[in-house]
């Protein structure tokens, strides 16, 4: 006689067929699956509560929250067990669950202002920890209650409020030790409960000071970023304000052979001086830009004083009448005052083809027990004030880095650009060696 099989019990033997799962490995399957619903369940509370304590409003991390709910949960517990097995559970418990209640309220509670929060907590735990000593046991933990909560009043609380909190906390011991309540002697309590107002106060004074910390590294940050922002507004500046000036006279220049004198030969050597000045002023536009970018590249050498005679050639060959003239021996200028010298050079031959085109002009550099750098030039009419921008601001901040000075204006039938730097360091002039 064959046993008749419903129509799910068929189906549940095709089902195993197909996928050849022995009873064990099914069973095995199924407990497999209900372990992975647990810790998906247990990961989701303890991302709960870990958002819960990340959106108080008081500073701290999740971390140090954390810990210290979790230390008045256990003392408030093991405070209870204790009247438990002395079987003193009367109403007398209701004391540990008061103790426990901001802990609660922090799990499932609507958010309170931050003022009525640590409020909450010292009333919570005060009169829970009174309620507790009215039946006290051996070795009682009860009066931990309000050393955990003063250290938590003390570092989220002003310095008065947690005074006031901890004076009102010392009476509950005091009081259980004038009726006879109080296991501990009441001077190792009261020192308790200063050492729990000791320790909020000096996490309190941590936090404040990582605080006033953290904005002074933003400030610098911030002023950082400015200075780089300025410092990289000045370099473009004299890029473009150089290379165009002198790429606008090398294409006049070559205008002027083809359209007067028709030489060809002239104007094609100041198309090809105006072309390189052009590349010149693009690759250093690309380094200046590239500051910018947070991968290092390799960039060619910054300019120096040596190269301010072949920036006054450039001028030269452009049409400008500059003189230069070297006076001392330019290895013993280092690096950061030829870089600034340069800089003030081309931006001052600049302002003489914006300003005075046409002029002579005199580029004098003197090196002794100092370094001092002189651009003149002959003024064309009565000087106006003078423009708002880059240019001599741009130079006497160069200068003044590298504790120099600079001076810009008038002397007499002159426009007079004068940079003068300290000496150098002996130990930065290079030795015969490195001259070499």
């Amino acid at each position: 006689m064959t046993a008749t099989l419903s129509a799910s019990d068929r189906a549940h033997i095709v089902l195993r067929a197909r996928f050849r799962l022995l009873p064990e490995e099914e069973s095995r399957r199924f407990r497999w699956a209900g372990r992975g619903s647990r810790l998906a369940r247990m990961r989701g509370l303890i991302r709960y509560v870990h958002g819960r304590a990340a959106a108080l409003p008081f500073g701290y991390p999740p971390a140090v929250v954390l810990p210290g709910h979790a230390c008045l949960v256990v003392v408030s517990a093991v405070a209870v067990v204790q009247r438990l097995a002395a079987e003193d559970a009367d109403w007398t418990l209701v004391g540990g669950l008061l103790a426990i209640l901001p802990v609660v309220y922090l799990l499932v509670g609507t958010p309170i202002p931050a003022s009525g929060r640590p409020v909450g907590v010292a009333g919570c735990a005060l009169l829970g920890t009174s309620i507790l000593l009215v039946h006290p046991v051996p070795n009682d933990l009860a009066p931990l209650i309000l050393v955990v909560m003063l250290a938590e009043c003390a570092a989220v609380t002003s310095v008065r409020v947690s005074l006031t909190v901890a004076a009102l906390a010392a009476l509950v011991p005091t009081a259980a030790a004038a009726v006879g309540h109080l296991g501990y002697g009441l001077p190792f309590s009261l020192v308790a409960v200063a050492l729990g107002w000791a320790t909020g106060f000096i996490i309190r004074t941590q936090l404040r000071s990582f605080e006033r910390e953290r904005q002074v590294q933003a400030e610098r940050a911030v002023q950082a970023a400015d200075d780089e922002r300025r410092r990289i507004a000045r370099e473009v500046h004299d890029v473009v304000a150089h290379s165009l000036s002198i790429t606008l006279l090398h294409l006049t220049g070559a205008r002027r052979a083809l359209q007067e004198d028709r030489d060809v030969d002239d104007a094609v050597e100041a198309l090809t001086d105006a072309e390189r000045l052009g590349r010149q002023a693009i690759a250093d536009i690309r380094r200046t830009v590239g500051l910018l970018d947070s991968e290092p590249s390799k960039v060619r050498p910054e300019p120096g004083i040596d190269d301010i005679a072949d920036l006054v050639s450039d001028v030269v060959r452009a049409g400008v009448p500059v003189t230069y003239r070297l006076d001392g021996d330019a290895r013993s200028v280092s690096a950061a005052t030829g870089l600034a010298l340069y800089r003030i050079a081309r931006e001052s031959l600049a302002n003489v083809v914006k300003h005075s085109p046409g002029t002579a002009a005199l580029v004098r550099l003197v090196i002794d027990d100092g370094v001092a750098l002189t651009v003149a030039n002959a003024l064309q009419g009565a000087v106006g004030a003078p423009e708002p921008g880059n240019g001599i601001a741009g130079m006497r901040q160069r200068a003044e880095l590298l504790g120099g000075r600079l001076r810009a204006g008038p002397a007499g039938d002159e426009w007079v650009v004068r940079a003068e730097f300290s000496p150098e360091p002996n130990d930065l002039l290079p030795t015969p060696e490195e001259a070499r």
